[in-house]
């Protein structure tokens, strides 16, 4: 996001990046105007404009959704809406009837040896046996995430858990969260293991064998909880100053109205599905990955091992790094709708784990000099985008008094307005990685996922889908944020881009 207001991928996070993502552009905000009530909004200063001492205006953003609906966004908007559960189910059909061979179903197609209708006719339909187990799954998170405070933060070191509070909200709100998503993490996984080694409640594969049934379930899920927020956006909004409303239907059922939708005082929309039943099962399907292919060929690749240590490092930083997440742009700027409730209930899920569900089809085991590369591409990303995270992270609690690289940190003063018609102060960092490119923890963001997808080999194109589509969301996230940055601080965001011209990409973009 803007170098100051985002924090990353995801999961990339990304991330999300992930849905999901995050961009950080490094920053300090502290309030000009405390006199004033956080709920007041005062229209005459909304105008994104203030008098100065000296009678003249000055300019300043306004903080908000910075997108209009044109009818380029708004068919952009419908186009996901109507094709994106296709292409989920294309690419897990496309391993389950075709081996994962994108050319060989295209080619069937063409030749009318098969036909949309024909695979969907094929493909295993919903059961309650899944339905069983993604309600008890769903239903365990959701008690993991409200009933159990975190502890873990008394005995990790360095680790930030317990109740937080999140960024200021567009109307000048700041909500708190309980952070405990490494400690729903560890439960899951140890009762996980717990199982796999000793009291053998269920297989270790129970979740790639009933992969396709659960697909179903999780849409259910996802239109039903976008639905809701939608619904309850218009009916009984948890804080009505933080809703948006375009006046489109779709755009408004698609990006969300309400900013931070709850129930009660703690059960928090965006956090929990962005952080919990995907998230969190991410590792759990790629584990589930691997023992299916421990079943079916007696072994387990080396690239299987690879994908799982290597998204389980993106997967515990996203849980050790959570009460920073409350600061990226999925919490701090994006509406809560269908892009992010289905989204991280089917999207997540079903397409950042394809590496894992490929070599299952597949099995590729990689030579040394391979193996190598990719675990070097892969660290080598994970510590760009976590350096340029931490050092943004840094810079924002120390208030700019610190080092990056060995120096005190160099930035830009600058000023925003939020709904309320407060005015705050921000520092724009152009120091450390923060100062090669705008947006360096992208850059990293990408080295992990091309990792990713070189550990299944080359073969197949199935499973460079995420390297694309990474790339597509990361230059998109680039544009939107830069655009929002320019809404909010307006002539200081020129000011910025001037002292870090590179954008993502050193030289290239």
């Amino acid at each position: 996001m803007c170098a100051l207001d985002e924090a990353a991928r995801k999961p990339h996070q990304r991330c999300h990046r992930r849905t999901c993502s995050a961009t950080l552009l490094p920053y300090i905000t502290t309030p000009m105007n405390t006199a004033e009530s956080i709920r007041k909004r005062n229209k005459a200063r909304a105008n994104g404009a203030e008098t100065g001492p000296k009678g003249k205006r000055e300019e300043l953003g306004k903080w908000g959704r910075a997108w209009e609906v044109d009818w380029f966004s708004l068919t952009g908007v419908v186009l996901l809406l109507c094709f994106a559960p296709f292409i989920v189910f294309f690419f897990v059909m496309t391993c389950d009837q075709y081996q994962c061979s994108i050319s060989h179903v295209l080619l069937d197609m063409y030749n009318g040896d098969a036909s949309p209708l024909s695979i969907w006719n094929r493909a295993p339909s919903f059961t309650w046996t899944a339905a069983k187990i993604y309600t008890s799954w769903v239903t365990f998170q959701v008690v993991l995430y409200m009933c159990i405070p975190d502890v873990t933060h008394k005995f990790l070191p360095g680790y930030v858990g317990g109740v937080r509070e999140g960024a200021r909200t567009p109307a000048g709100l700041i909500n708190k969260y309980e952070i405990n998503g490494l400690q729903c993490w560890i439960i899951t996984h140890a009762l996980w293991a717990a199982n796999a080694y000793y009291f053998h409640w269920f297989s270790p594969t129970i979740i790639f064998d009933n992969w396709i049934p659960l697909l179903w379930c999780t849409n259910i899920l996802g239109y039903a909880v976008s639905s809701f927020a939608f619904v309850k956006a218009y009916l009984f909004p948890t804080n009505s100053e933080d809703c948006k409303f375009t006046g489109n239907i779709f755009y408004n059922y698609m990006m969300g109205i309400e900013f931070n939708p709850r129930i009660g005082k703690w059960f928090d929309f965006k956090l929990f599905f962005n952080g919990r039943p995907g998230i969190v099962a991410w590792t759990l399907i790629n584990l589930s990955y691997a023992a299916k292919q421990q079943e079916l060929y007696g072994y387990v690749t080396n690239s299987m091992i690879l994908v799982n240590v290597l998204q389980a490092i993106y997967v515990l930083d996203f849980f050790w790094n959570e009460a920073w997440y409350l600061k990226t742009i999925d919490i701090c700027h994006d509406h809560f709708g269908w892009y992010l409730g289905w989204g991280d209930c089917v999207w997540l899920p079903f397409l950042y784990t394809l590496q894992g569900l490929y070599l299952v089809y597949n099995p590729v085991q990689l030579s040394t000099p391979h193996t190598a590369g990719v675990l070097v591409l892969g660290l080598v990303g994970y510590y760009i985008f976590r350096s340029s995270n931490h050092q943004k992270d840094l810079f924002r609690r120390s208030e700019g008094n610190c080092k990056i690289w060995g120096r005190k940190p160099s930035y830009i003063e600058c000023s925003y307005r939020s709904a309320d018609g407060a005015v705050h102060k921000s520092k724009l960092l152009t120091s450390g990685f923060w100062g090669v490119t705008r947006h360096m923890n992208y850059t990293g963001d990408l080295m992990g996922s091309l990792a990713y997808c070189l550990a299944c080999g080359g073969q197949h194109l199935l499973p460079y889908f995420y390297i694309i589509y990474m790339t597509i969301l990361l230059v998109h996230r680039c544009i939107r944020d830069e655009h929002r940055c320019s809404s909010k601080y307006g002539k200081d965001w020129r000011r910025y881009t001037d002292a870090v011209p590179q954008r993502l990409l050193p030289g290239i973009f």
